[in-house]
């Protein structure tokens, strides 16, 4: 039987990949140009971009799968999906 990652783990990934294009988005706001900042803003940016998608499909799945789910784990998903929209769709305009 194939191993599938917990709720809890799938709520923290999930969390971490939507404050992280907060911090960016934050970043870009308030005009923040800093060496360090700009080292791991590149070196992230491309993987959680890449991340979001399989975590979204993931989270849905057992979304639409599973009966009873927490709400900070309903939430986690919301959150990921209008964050995936905003950053995906942001290469369209």
């Amino acid at each position: 039987m194939a191993k599938t990652i917990n709720e809890k783990a799938l709520t923290g990934i999930n969390f971490s990949i939507v404050l992280y294009f907060l911090a960016i988005y934050a970043v870009y706001v308030f005009e923040v140009d800093h060496f360090a900042i700009v080292v791991v803003r590149e070196l992230f940016t491309i993987p959680f971009l890449i991340a979001q998608l399989p975590m979204l499909y993931i989270g849905a799945k057992r979304f639409f799968a599973k009966e009873k789910l927490s709400a900070l784990y309903v939430l986690s998903i919301s959150l990921l999906a209008i964050c995936a929209i905003l950053t995906i769709g942001s290469f369209l305009l």
